[in-house]
């Protein structure tokens, strides 16, 4: 909670002890002169590709470039289509339209993830990718997807921006295709100090490619071998990222406990998030369904307490992005429900609960 009395829906301050370790890893730095391509790019890459499971793991500028990196790197470009739900940060359908392919939007469920059964009618000859999107922090239904893509021969290709550290029955998010994308800007679970991204590679063959792809396509930084963009990570977002990895499983327990506080004040309230016994969320929000979310919000403000709706807007229905919502229902019904309330590893119990009574007390004034 704020000094105010505010119950903040994130609070990105640390510690004197955590700030201390950050001034010591870029002063060291500094120090060395190698603000680019420095040594801790290369043992970052390494710790998530431990933490991972995964086979290799190339930093980027931040998470759209992972996704645009790795379609790259599928060779997915002009006349391609790629799959992808309709709900999500419309970084998504970017990274899809800027390496010259289409998005093809399908409905979602009710649990904001990509409905599987969606998925075949929507393949034509030029799918070369199905993209879910792990949105909330939430691993999709990898067994469904899976048996498509290999009945199909059509790759995964993982956004899984929100939801480092999640596990879909026994495995990381980000391993169930040949390349899975993470953002890790201040907002999300695993953040640095400003934007940042990473790609999962299952081969060596592919992390090549994405290292000559997040510097121009550029082969030995002499040869350009493709038309790619400058999408480096730089070398302080990867010590930053590296301190910061070592407290991630405290931090998603943190998070879980926080979620299944709220889901046992406002499962009877409202629609409340659920993960199956056999995975785990990274909880990278807490989102609710509800009726009159609009005048939620605005009690919940009234009081001081922050939320966010993440998002409003489903990708086709932005001028850019344009295109046939009709057979989207449950994707129309869901973003005019949508509400997130604050989830973070150093909220407390006492704010849970004062944002949970709040809810219960709006509805209840309603009743």
């Amino acid at each position: 909670m704020a000094a105010n009395g505010t119950v903040r829906f994130l609070d990105l301050s640390v510690d004197e002890a955590e700030r201390r370790r950050y001034i010591a890893a870029i002063d060291k730095i500094l120090t060395s002169g190698m603000i680019l391509n420095g040594p801790e790019v290369g043992d970052f890459e390494r710790e998530v590709a431990a933490y991972c499971g995964a086979n290799f793991a190339v930093g980027c500028g931040s998470g759209t470039a992972a996704l645009y990196l790795a379609l790259k790197c599928m060779h997915i470009g002009p006349g391609d289509e790629v799959i992808l739900p309709a709900l999500s940060f419309v970084g998504t359908a970017n990274a899809v339209t800027a390496v010259g392919a289409k998005p093809v939007f399908v409905d979602i469920r009710r649990d904001m993830l990509i409905d599987p059964d969606k998925i075949e009618e929507a393949i034509t000859p030029r799918t070369k990718a199905i993209m879910p999107v792990h949105f909330n922090g939430t691993v999709c239904d990898m067994d469904a997807l899976r048996a498509i893509s290999e009945r199909r021969a059509i790759p995964i290709v993982e956004d899984a921006a929100p939801a480092f550290g999640a596990v879909y029955r026994g495995r990381k998010a980000g391993t169930f295709g040949p390349v899975g994308c993470f953002s890790m800007n201040p907002m999300k679970v695993l953040g640095g100090i400003g934007e940042a991204g990473i790609v999962i590679a299952e081969t060596e063959a592919l992390a090549e490619r994405l290292n000559e792809l997040r510097y121009h396509g550029m082969r030995n930084k002499e040869v350009c071998i493709d038309v790619s963009l400058n999408a480096r990570l730089d070398t302080i977002q990867a010590a930053v990222l590296s301190i910061r990895l070592q407290s991630i499983e405290a931090n998603l327990k943190r998070r879980a406990e926080i979620a299944q506080r709220y889901a046992a004040h406002l499962s009877n309230v409202v629609e409340v998030p659920r993960v199956p016994d056999d995975s785990r969320s990274a909880w990278y929000s807490y989102a609710i369904l509800c009726d009159r979310r609009d005048a939620l919000a605005k009690a919940l403000l009234s009081q001081g307490i922050e939320c966010k709706i993440y998002h409003p807007t489903l990708m086709p229905d932005h001028p850019a992005h344009a295109g046939d919502v009709s057979h989207l229902s449950v994707g129309r019904g869901v973003v005019d429900q949508i509400l997130c309330l604050p989830v973070y590893e150093k909220f407390s119990d006492a704010d849970v609960d004062r944002v949970s009574e709040a809810v219960v007390s709006f509805y209840g004034r309603a009743a």
